[in-house]
């Protein structure tokens, strides 16, 4: 605004020029806003498509896992998807065990694997139905699993544990191979006991940082340390991601898509539930031309009605609204809108596609339009998407056990005998006198098929000749999901791993007895 001098008064030529400047000011002003907002959006949509192009920080992912893990404990449709994804994968249960089952060249591997599977503290990590439920729900809260391998040297003794995602700092790749990992970085919190004063004893904590070699990685020249910071080879460790895009480093968490969508279910039921108990709040409305009559009527209406008290956290439904002429009460009309639980079906479904599930499982209810006809439907790919999944574990635990039968020859006092060679940066285990090693991991058909029909199934192959019986044997147990499979399998094979037929022993066995009696 101009000076104007003290005690004069402008002329209308002077305002209307003031004016005119003051509008092609305020116009600049608006341009050039209009073009901070331009910029603005042109950069937020620059940010939006380079987080989808690049991986997630290390520092981000961890707030990404804090959120799933919160969600995963707080929210019910989460924590149902998950346990329903753990429940499809190892519900069933798994077998592991080696194919040279007997004593081939003195040599027993699924010995071996039977010992490292039935450790007990194995089952703690890996094994028992508990921890691989734990493993499946990491993958869901984490995008990935980490698994470190205590070796004894001396014995080929093979301890696993699970590592917290929140400890692993860092990986370290192959300069030339970027899907070749060498070492991962650890930091992590221990407590430390140590002598005191006169003889005590105390309590310290400390953080510790240490390189742990990729499961595998074993190279003819390992330092000691790297940077100053020791490296545990006796401790490698197996990185398990999932939802990794080509050339990320980190997995996605199982249920990052679905948070929203969760969120978003969840607030439009708290809606629902609070407009319902608003418009329970009043059941009646009494009005009168006077004031006095309304009071009259109030106290009368009082004294009619039962006067108990509500529960804990109940609502007082069902009141009455006094109002005196000319005051109204209603309710907002909904003429025309759907105000129910239901309509907020489409956010429970996108919730569902997020975690691969069908919303009829994941809400326990096949609604009004879907019944039983379309959950079944939508099965298929459910099944299709968790076999997927088995079958990423199925690789792990091949990896873990061949990793324990390869510490079983290497080992000074190991049970197992063989050559090792290295080749590279990995070394070959090769057991003596040929014997097999491969390790074979079983899952029960997730399709749920008539265990009758099974096993006139498996009776028509066995009915050929051309399947042996302990493949027979083997199979039946499965098909009725009998446990420890491969103790009953041991109690029917010889030394050499040659399978003994029951009936023919039985009828031995009634030979001799009738020789005896003769």
């Amino acid at each position: 605004m101009p000076d104007w001098p003290q005690g004069s008064v402008p002329d209308t030529v002077d305002l209307l020029t003031e004016v005119a400047a003051l509008n092609s000011d305020n116009s600049l002003l608006r341009e050039r806003l209009a073009d901070l907002e331009l910029a603005a959006e042109d950069v937020g949509w620059e940010r939006a498509s380079t987080k989808l192009l690049e991986e997630f920080s290390r520092q981000g992912l961890q707030r990404v896992t804090r959120n799933c893990r919160v969600m995963a404990v707080a929210s019910p449709l989460i924590k149902r998807g998950i346990q329903l994804r753990a429940g499809y994968i190892w519900g069933q249960g798994v077998t592991v065990q080696a194919r040279a089952a007997g004593e081939d060249a003195g040599q027993d591997v699924n010995a071996v694997v039977q010992a490292w599977w039935d450790d007990e503290s194995n089952q703690k990590a890996l094994t028992s139905s508990q921890a691989q439920e734990e493993l499946e729900r990491a993958l869901g809260t984490d995008g990935q699993v980490f698994i470190a391998c205590f070796t004894n040297q001396l014995t080929g003794r093979v301890q696993v544990r699970s590592t917290p995602f929140e400890e692993i700092l860092d990986v370290v790749n192959n300069p030339d191979d970027r899907d070749d990992p060498w070492f991962y970085l650890r930091e992590y919190n221990a407590t430390v006991v140590e002598r005191g004063y006169s003889g005590l004893t105390r309590l310290r904590p400390e953080t510790r940082r240490v390189f742990h070699p990729a499961l595998g990685f074993w190279p003819a020249t390992r330092p000691k340390s790297i940077d100053g910071i020791p490296v545990q080879w006796d401790v490698p460790i197996l990185h398990v991601p999932v939802n990794r895009l080509d050339g990320w480093k980190w997995g996605v968490p199982d249920v990052y898509a679905s948070l929203p969508w969760a969120r978003a279910y969840e607030g439009f039921l708290t809606d629902w539930a609070r407009l319902c108990k608003a418009l329970s709040k009043f059941a009646w409305k009494l009005t009168g031309d006077r004031a006095p009559k309304v009071r009259s009527a109030v106290a009368r209406m009082q004294s009619a009605l039962p006067a108990d008290v509500p529960p804990i956290g109940g609502s007082d439904a069902g009141g009455v609204a006094a109002m005196g002429p000319g005051a109204n009460l209603e309710a907002i009309p909904k003429t025309g809108a759907t105000i129910d639980s239901d309509s907020g079906r489409p956010l429970a479904a996108l919730a569902a596609a997020g975690l691969g599930l069908p919303v009829t499982t994941l809400l326990s209810d096949p609604g009004t339009t879907g019944a039983r006809a379309v959950a079944e439907t939508l099965e298929q790919p459910t099944i299709l998407e968790m076999g997927m999944r088995r079958e990423l574990w199925g690789a792990v635990l091949q990896q873990l056990a061949a990793y324990a039968v390869d510490q079983a020859v290497k080992a000074p006092q190991g049970p197992l005998r063989g050559v090792v060679q290295q080749v590279g940066n990995r070394q070959v285990v090769t057991l003596a006198g040929d014997v097999e090693k491969t390790v074979v991991v079983e899952w029960p058909d997730l399709n749920e098929l008539d265990p009758l029909k099974m096993i006139e199934a498996i009776v028509a192959a066995d009915s050929t000749g051309v399947v042996p019986g302990l493949e027979t044997l083997r199979l039946l147990l499965t098909a009725l999901r009998v446990k420890d499979v491969d103790e009953v399998l041991k109690a029917v094979t010889d030394e050499q791993g040659n399978f003994v037929d029951p009936r023919i022993e039985a009828a031995a066995a009634a030979i001799a007895r009738q020789r005896e009696a003769a």
